[in-house]
């Protein structure tokens, strides 16, 4: 425990030291380094996904779930987005240093605020070896040193990963402990690592909802944080019914995994007739199993029964809940009740029933015709994100650069003396 603990504050020390040398780092050093990362995993393709292969055997023979195994797959694909994520981001913008508005007082002192870094942020995650990528480049380019924790069953291919950023920090000249991974799967460096504030600015967990709960519960630092995604479309009764169709089945068949995935299907009931039946059949032929409330069971008679359970679930996996509602104050009324505040969507050709559903919906994030699958900080233009929060305070929806800083004052006179 005392070997651990060292580590960790070793780790911490580096990193608070690392994130005043990256108040100096220009922009262009910053966005120099992403570019090296993104093609340095191009040219270690091969590397990256025999480590990934490793952590997969091993993730299967522990008896990983397919959500978690598809989430820890490091794809041609997903090695694609992660460097094209690179890019993205290096592109952007230098948010450190800028000032908004400035307001000159009546004695000529000028006042503004300036974008300034965090600090030092904590990641916590599972599974996903992509978020050593998406979090290193979005801290990075924020000012901010990191400490990465990965789960231990992506170990192998968060330490392949966490060559390639050392590669780009090195080349760009920055201190090469502005992104640091912990080596170690022993769950103390997590207790130690949360509890560090001391040495840790902000602790950004993304996981399950036991971990985001452990964190709540354990850690002394604060957290941008989300607990689940449990995300709504709801079909109204003005929907397109080919509209309906194909961004509710892209909604839950996109991707299983991700945290944006439909896992409840609203549907008013006087569309329900003409679109529930053969959206169910589509989704069914998929292999989605579905689970319906009493009214939608007569349309869709192969769906078992719903309960109270499936209304609050986050399945990550092949299994759809479906309920017939008589409103749209029906469905913002079960979406407030069962929903976890990340993404919910509504389909609709109805103006006034659109402008309602984002009103009044209090998710992170609100759509109109569109599937919930688009929950990602790439599709934003925020190139990555370092998570999705709930959080009503500081950082809310994707977490990209912005939501990585925060501001001071910044005041300027000539001598102005307070009388």
């Amino acid at each position: 425990m005392q070997t651990v603990e060292h580590a960790m504050i070793v780790l911490g020390e580096n990193a608070r030291r690392a994130s005043r040398e990256l108040l100096r780092a220009t922009g262009a050093a910053k966005s120099r380094a992403l570019r090296v990362m993104a093609d340095a995993i191009a040219a270690n393709r091969d590397t990256l996904k025999s480590a990934n292969r490793q952590d997969l055997d091993a993730a299967r023979e522990h008896g990983l779930t397919p959500a978690l195994l598809d989430r820890l797959t490091l794809s041609d694909r997903t090695l694609d987005l992660m460097a094209e994520g690179l890019r993205q981001v290096a592109a952007l913008p230098d948010p450190v240093g800028s000032t908004g508005p400035t307001t000159v007082r009546p004695n000529g002192m000028r006042v503004a605020q300036m974008r300034v870094p965090l600090g030092v942020i904590g990641i916590i995650y599972e599974s996903r070896p992509n978020v050593t990528v998406d979090a290193a480049a979005l801290c990075l380019k924020s000012g901010n040193a990191a400490i990465l924790r990965g789960g231990s069953e992506a170990l192998r291919s968060n330490l392949a990963l966490a060559a390639i950023v050392r590669q780009g920090l090195g080349e760009a000249g920055l201190p090469e402990h502005a992104v640091q991974v912990v080596d170690t799967p022993d769950r103390a460096a997590v207790g130690k690592l949360i509890t560090m504030t001391e040495h840790i600015d902000v602790i950004v967990p993304r996981g399950g909802k036991g971990l985001i709960q452990r964190m709540a519960a354990e850690a002394r630092v604060p957290l941008i944080k989300h607990l689940d995604g449990n995300c709504h479309v709801y079909i109204d009764a003005a929907a397109d019914p080919q509209k309906a169709h194909a961004i509710a089945f892209n909604a839950k068949t996109y991707r299983y995994g991700v945290c944006g995935s439909m896992e409840t299907l609203l549907v008013h009931a006087a569309a329900a007739p003409a679109i529930l039946p053969p959206l169910a059949d589509a989704l069914i032929a998929h292999g989605v199993e579905l689970r319906g409330c009493e009214r939608s069971r007569q349309l869709v008679p192969t769906a078992r029964p719903a309960t109270d359970a499936d209304w609050a679930e986050e399945y990550l996996g092949p299994i759809l809940a479906v309920r017939i509602v008589d409103s749209l104050d029906d469905a913002i009324e079960h979406i407030a009740r069962w929903g976890s505040g990340h993404t919910d969507a509504i389909v609709t050709e109805d103006l006034g029933a659109a402008q309602r559903f984002q009103r009044e919906v209090d998710s992170s994030s609100v759509y109109v015709n569109l599937p919930t699958v688009f929950a990602d900080g790439y599709e934003y233009g925020l190139g990555s994100e370092i998570g999705i929060s709930t959080n009503r305070l500081h950082a809310r929806g994707p977490v990209g650069l912005e939501g990585l800083t925060t501001y001071k004052w910044v005041l300027s006179g000539e001598g102005q003396l307070r009388g």
